[in-house]
């Protein structure tokens, strides 16, 4: 049977790739959508949407009618600009003050944290003879960017002499909304809404509130406000493996290469760097072309697994930055043959959590750590076949 990855032998030639299934992130994002009701969906695709791809995910998600795109970084704002994405687009990240050109430039939403920025962002943009669109953001208990909720008082009232800012939002971020014990993320909601009060305190239309992360999303339904900012959950992962899964998600990505060499190694053979793995018995071995110079985790050594006609084997000896090789003991594996790292394959699967628990890792860094040396397939199948 031919398969996605050999049908991208003929479009890339490399024999590994990335499947993005786009069925699953519609399922996804269409689950999310009915959960959260009237919020606002913001999807955040950063870190190349979560190693999924920029571009294609954010075209796919502004069909199915995403309210807003959020990025970390200015150069991913820029990106989708240029690629004709229309959307508005949020930048979380820090903010340098010679970037604000940029940002009205390309018409992003920028993140204001502190009471010097906006201003600056005020000054730039009056000079430019625009208006630029700002979400004030809050540290309500993240401690990375924001003013302190106590003070974020201040920041509103500043925001009201800002004529050339228009405050689109009010955010914060969870630190702890994927969790079982939810404390700690009760307590920074309470925090983002006392915070608020600024606004019907002095007769004032609050601006568009979002403060729910994926976790929030899943567990904590007071949390939805205005608007939610999903990111690993439109990608079919829950963000901890005590996160209620209130959502039936499924996985959009899996990881696939080929068999690219054949050999049989004598009981004592050692196995690549370092010789860590030694044949306790003749067995054979097959080398696939991937390894951590395409984010594959080399952590992964002698400890993960991969599925070949249905099957799990072991990683054999350390992973290589090009190459990984595999112990399939006595059966059957030749050139050219299908190898999942990451996915199903008949009734077998290796999950993102299989990878991330074998790398004393979270999914969050395997999603994003496989690089653009992997070329993306973008199938749109409701079957992982």
């Amino acid at each position: 049977m031919t398969t996605h990855i050999d049908l991208a032998l003929e479009q890339f030639a490399r024999p590994t790739a990335v499947e993005v299934n786009l069925a699953h992130l519609t399922h996804n994002y269409n689950a999310i959508r009915t959960q959260i009701g009237d919020a606002k969906l913001m999807a955040t695709i950063k870190a190349n949407a979560y190693g999924h791809g920029l571009v294609q995910v954010a075209q796919h998600l502004e069909n199915l009618g995403a309210d807003y795109f959020c990025v970390a970084l200015i150069e991913e704002g820029i990106e989708l600009r240029k690629a004709g994405i229309t959307t508005p687009i949020l930048i979380f990240g820090g903010l340098t003050m010679a970037q604000i050109p940029l940002y009205l430039e390309y018409d992003l939403a920028i993140t204001a944290p502190s009471l010097e920025k906006l201003a600056h962002i005020n000054n730039v943009a009056k000079q430019m003879g625009t208006i630029a669109k700002v979400h004030l953001n809050i540290d309500t208990g993240m401690a990375r960017i924001g003013i302190r909720w106590q003070n974020a008082h201040k920041l509103f009232a500043l925001a009201q002499t800002c004529a050339h800012c228009r405050i689109d939002g009010v955010y914060s971020h969870f630190a702890n909304a994927d969790v079982a014990e939810l404390s700690s993320a009760n307590a920074q909601l309470e925090n983002f809404k006392r915070a608020l009060q600024f606004y019907p305190e002095n007769n004032l239309k609050t601006p568009m509130r979002h403060i729910a992360n994926s976790g929030g999303v899943l567990q904590m339904p007071d949390a939805y406000l205005d608007a939610v900012r999903p990111g690993i959950a439109l990608f079919g992962i829950y963000p901890d493996a005590t996160c209620i899964r209130s959502i039936a998600l499924r996985p959009v990505m899996a990881l696939r290469s080929h068999v690219v060499y054949f050999k049989v190694v004598e009981e004592g053979t050692p196995i690549s760097y370092g010789h860590t793995w030694r044949a306790s018995q003749r067995t054979r071995i097959v080398t696939l072309p991937v390894g951590y110079g395409d984010g594959y985790p080399r952590a992964l050594s002698n400890k993960g697994e991969v599925l070949i006609h249905g099957k799990r084997y072991k990683i054999a000896g350390r992973v290589c930055m090009d190459q990984v090789m595999i112990d399939i003991g006595w059966t059957e594996a030749y050139n050219g043959d299908t190898v999942t790292l990451l996915g199903t394959d008949g009734d077998a699967q290796i999950t993102i959590e299989d990878l991330s628990e074998w790398a004393n890792t979270n999914p969050y860094e395997i999603l994003t750590t496989f690089n653009t040396r992997i070329p993306r397939i973008y199938i749109n199948s409701t079957t992982d076949d």
